[in-house]
């Protein structure tokens, strides 16, 4: 069950992702943030949950984005009840002094924050929960982390004001949500839809959310292949991609 999606391997930074392109100011430090790709495979064709940004934002407005969002310091000390697999946590160590499972929890967090969903499975956090955890933790959940595929990295080029060091992670719906619930727009997101990745091209997507696509529509059709996640990243030459 898999799924063609041409047309999608494009350079991932464009001036036509919205943001506005600053030169006159120093290029601030990207900031680490996680995303969360969920796919749902219980019809014939593959989909994937987007949402559009809010157009106020100033880090791709009207955008049809995944979830997710900026690391929390307090996100590390989130109690799990399944690790991440070794291969996924060895990928996510490179280049970074933060704990791998950071990430992942991120992820969980932003989605839950975002749109409702509950990536997780009933359980019962006897402790305080750490800031920013208090609402999640209240639904009788724990986080499952041993489902998530790590996916990709990509890190904001220097001339946007907001800058992102981002991983991706990818997941079955299926598998890592809790219950059928539907997601609910909020302020971050809205229109929030389950599309095929077919359809996905027609919404008006970053293309870093572009370039995802086809590693998301590569690893359904190959969910064994022998590639590393992307690392698409802008040095001294220009944009540079290279795998994990």
């Amino acid at each position: 069950m898999s799924e063609a999606v041409p047309g999608i391997k494009s350079a991932f930074d464009k001036e036509g992702d919205g943001d506005v392109i600053v030169t006159s100011e120093p290029s601030p430090r990207p900031r680490d943030a996680a995303t969360l790709i969920l796919v749902r495979r219980d019809a014939a064709t593959p989909r994937v949950l987007l949402g559009k940004r809010s157009g106020g934002h100033t880090f791709m407005p009207d955008k049809y984005v995944f979830p997710g969002g900026r690391v929390d310091p307090h996100d590390a000390r989130a109690p799990t009840l399944t690790p991440l697999s070794d291969t996924v946590a060895t990928k996510l160590a490179i280049g970074t002094r933060r704990a791998p499972h950071a990430f992942a929890l991120t992820a969980i967090r932003e989605t839950f924050e975002e749109t409702g969903l509950i990536v997780g499975r009933p359980g019962t956090h006897t402790g305080k929960p750490p800031q920013g955890w208090h609402r999640y933790y209240g639904e009788g959940v724990m986080p499952c982390l041993k489902s998530f595929e790590f996916i990709g990295r990509a890190i904001t080029p220097p001339y946007r004001p907001k800058r992102f060091d981002a991983r991706f992670f990818m997941a079955d719906a299926e598998d890592a949500l809790i219950d059928e619930r539907p997601p609910i727009d909020g302020a971050e997101l809205s229109d929030l839809q389950w599309v095929t990745l077919a359809d996905a091209l027609d919404l008006d997507l970053p293309s870093v959310t572009r370039f995802m696509l086809g590693e998301i529509g590569e690893r359904i059709a190959q969910p064994h292949g022998p590639k590393g996640p992307p690392f698409l990243r802008w040095t001294r030459n220009g944009h540079t991609t290279d795998r994990l």
